[in-house]
């Protein structure tokens, strides 16, 4: 075991000294000691595919025989082009205007500047500010990380970021003081609307929301009606809607576009884990032909991109990350089996009262941990339960995300499980399996550290 890297990041995990990672084969990978561990989270619900698939491998490899990169402003490619094209069919036609980046922060920052630009060609370059909610999370560069609400990740860089509005974040698992489950669409809609009109419409460039948040939140669907209220909200403002779909989109939900379940059409969208399921860095700015026809008459396209932007080889691996999706029916199959899967973990976990939530959409599952059933009350942020939880799974051979603060930004402590969507049924039941033990020791361990304080 290597000691080397005990950062935020692997101390999240709940794990301290990291190993070395020596190879991986469908859901599993193996570190240079032998040890084997299934991969129930798709790291940060990346690895869609798995790890090693032969195809995928192949696909890179062909491509780097022949170039690895031509430059953007020098060359289109063959890989490129078809990328586009199954962008555009799996989005229904809607977008085919593109900008590839390398990871999903560059998604998110270029989401943000198409929005800046768009305004600008418009002649409404009073419209400056992002309106974000509470309990998100869109990356690290500096426009990303400032329209996400992550306490822990923001305040080493306060005062370094953008002027940025947050409005309540969409969970029906915790609601606003004083709305009931019945009117939590039409209270959050009115105070979008209340926000946009406080800071003056002309003023708004974008709304930026995930449709399904992912570690901000430990999984939470917004509720049914909520991104339709929102758009319409955004529409009568000439605000510009922005679905960041970094971690639920390219299929994680069961259907390509997370929002494709909410019947809603974003004007700018950002996906990047699952595109090329971690083979290659790749990510991208989607936006309308509207937008599009905007940008192209002021400016002559979208004025943001960087070095790697249309790379070829990461290109290449998301067309064949893709192509297989399609061929062998997994969003389907994670349409259906996300479903029972997430009813096999509450029957696993029924008599764990600590077990507050089970919730998402396809294979993208959270789970949320309470002291109280009733009142909701979450562990103190002194015990880490998130952590005892992912250390317990990790040294039994499974990971999967534990995250904390989507309570107050400092407590709540939520389990993401994102299993590839090729897993096997023994696979999934391994998850299941490993992970009950982990939280019932976990729960158990923490409540005789709290009670003896």
């Amino acid at each position: 075991m290597s000691s080397l890297n005990t950062n935020s990041t692997g101390s999240s995990y709940g794990v301290l000294a990291l190993p070395k990672i020596a190879y991986g084969r469908g859901s599993y990978l193996y570190d240079t000691d032998g040890k084997r561990y299934l991969d129930g989270s798709g790291g940060p619900a990346v690895y869609c595919l798995g790890h090693a698939h032969p195809e995928v491998t192949e696909a890179v490899k062909a491509q780097l025989d022949r170039v690895a990169h031509g430059y953007r402003y020098l060359f289109i490619s063959d890989a490129m082009e078809e990328l586009t094209e199954i962008i555009r069919r799996n989005t229904d036609g809607y977008f085919g205007n593109i900008v590839f980046v390398t990871s999903g922060s560059e998604a998110v920052e270029s989401c943000l500047k198409i929005a800046l630009q768009y305004h600008t060609a418009r002649g409404e370059k009073s419209r400056r500010r992002f309106i974000s909610r509470r309990r998100s999370w869109h990356g690290n560069t500096l426009g990303a990380l400032s329209v996400s609400d992550f306490k822990t990740r923001r305040e080493a860089f306060e005062g370094s970021l953008l002027d940025v509005s947050f409005v309540s974040s969409a969970n029906t698992y915790r609601l606003p003081e004083g709305v009931n489950a019945e009117g939590l669409v039409t209270y959050l809609a009115n105070e979008l609307e209340e926000e946009i009109l406080k800071i003056g419409a002309d003023k708004v460039a974008a709304f930026i929301f995930e449709p399904v948040v992912g570690a901000a939140g430990g999984v939470v669907p917004a509720p049914e009606g909520y991104a339709k209220a929102v758009a319409d909200v955004c529409r009568r403002h000439g605000v510009l809607l922005i679905s960041d779909e970094v971690m639920c989109g390219s299929g994680r939900t069961g259907t390509w576009r997370a929002l494709a379940e909410d019947g809603v059409v974003p004007d700018i969208m950002s996906i990047a884990k699952g595109l090329a399921a971690g083979y290659q860095p790749l990510g991208a700015a989607l936006y309308s032909d509207h937008v599009h026809e905007t940008l192209m008459a002021a400016h002559g396209g979208a004025m943001t991109g960087h070095t790697f932007t249309g790379h070829t080889s990461a290109c290449a691996a998301g067309v064949a990350v893709q192509k297989i999706v399609t061929r062998d029916g997994l969003l389907d199959r994670v349409l259906a089996r996300g479903a029972i899967l997430q009813r096999e973990l509450r029957a696993a976990l029924s008599d764990v009262g600590e077990v507050g939530d089970v919730r998402g959409r396809g294979f993208f599952i959270g789970l949320e941990m309470v002291a109280d059933p009733v009142s909701k009350e979450p562990f103190p942020a002194y015990a880490s339960l998130h952590a005892a939880i992912g250390r317990r799974a990790f040294e039994a051979g499974l990971i999967c995300y534990p995250c904390t603060g989507n309570v107050g930004g400092v407590a709540g402590d939520t389990v993401i499980l994102a299993p590839p969507y090729n897993a096997s049924e023994e696979e999934l039941g391994e998850i299941i399996s490993i992970l009950s033990r982990a939280i019932r020791d976990s729960v158990a361990e923490v409540r005789r550290t709290v009670t003896s304080r």
